[in-house]
């Protein structure tokens, strides 16, 4: 009989944006109790992780004060961790703490600096790769060779954090983070590469920029909303690869994605929700 929380296809992590200003869905779900709602219905969608963020990492975002994000992030966090997994969106140490105090069992860390808080508090860590600041990232980014490149860091902060302690430890290769379309196309070819190195990895696709101007006509991106098909053959592509969860805004779609990739996979297993964080007194 499979452990509780178990499925044997990749997971799928819902986006739930908290901010008035995220690229796709900014104002949304503002409101924490229409974010909370939200949440449920992801859950009800089929999303394993429901991830909480409350300061926009879109390019030319602006900085969120720590009074502001804590206000965001905490009711919702509280309110959703009893019903389902949830990670934090965050590069603040004090966010990433009061979220793992409100239930949060993963720190899903653009900056790759927060492993010691998931080290200290017994949770899950995600690393990713990013390049520069949201400000200013995608102003002509630049790599010898990004493959190698993103590979490498990932690997030393995975290293960084198993020795702090840090028993589950996720790597991104921060798809649309300081990389051009060429880049992003150049790391989902080479998944297999980063998914070699032996640890779980979370590929981001959603609804992203580089998938507006592949998708679009030449010189007319395809908005936002009409970036679904790109989102799911990236993630389905992703998952193929062998990464072991996709981060979407479109639950139902991806999950079915997901549940065609699965058969075969290996067993992952994640905590029933309300079950304390790993190593929790």
């Amino acid at each position: 009989m499979s452990a509780p929380g178990a499925v044997h296809r990749p997971l799928v992590m819902g986006i739930l944006n908290v901010t008035p200003d995220s690229f796709s869905d900014g104002g949304e779900w503002f409101e924490a109790g229409r974010a909370v709602a939200r949440g449920h219905e992801m859950v009800a969608e089929g999303a394993d992780i429901v991830d909480v963020g409350g300061e926009s990492t879109r390019p030319g975002a602006t900085p969120v004060s720590l009074e502001d994000e804590l206000h965001r992030v905490l009711p919702v966090v509280e309110a959703l961790a009893e019903v389902v997994r949830v990670s934090v969106d965050t590069t603040k140490p004090e966010v990433a703490e009061a979220a793992v105090r409100a239930g949060a069992t993963l720190v899903n860390d653009v900056s790759a600096s927060l492993f010691e808080v998931a080290a200290e508090h017994g949770v899950g860590w995600v690393a990713m790769h990013h390049k520069g600041l949201p400000a200013d990232m995608q102003r002509a980014p630049a790599y010898d060779d990004v493959v190698t490149e993103v590979t490498a860091y990932l690997a030393e902060r995975a290293d960084a954090a198993r020795a702090a302690g840090v028993s589950e430890v996720w790597v991104d290769p921060g798809i649309g983070f300081g990389k051009t379309g060429a880049h992003n196309l150049e790391l989902l070819a080479a998944l297999p590469g980063l998914v070699a190195l032996g640890l779980p990895v979370l590929v981001g696709t959603s609804r992203k920029s580089f998938l507006g101007t592949l998708c679009g006509p030449p010189g007319h991106p395809a908005p936002v909303r009409e970036r679904l098909a790109g989102s799911l053959a990236t993630a389905t592509w992703a998952m193929a690869c062998g990464a072991s969860m996709v981060r979407v805004h479109d639950v139902t779609a991806s999950v079915h994605a997901a549940t065609l990739v699965g058969p075969g996979r290996t067993e992952v297993v994640t905590p029933p929700a309300g079950a304390p964080p790993a190593g929790a007194a």
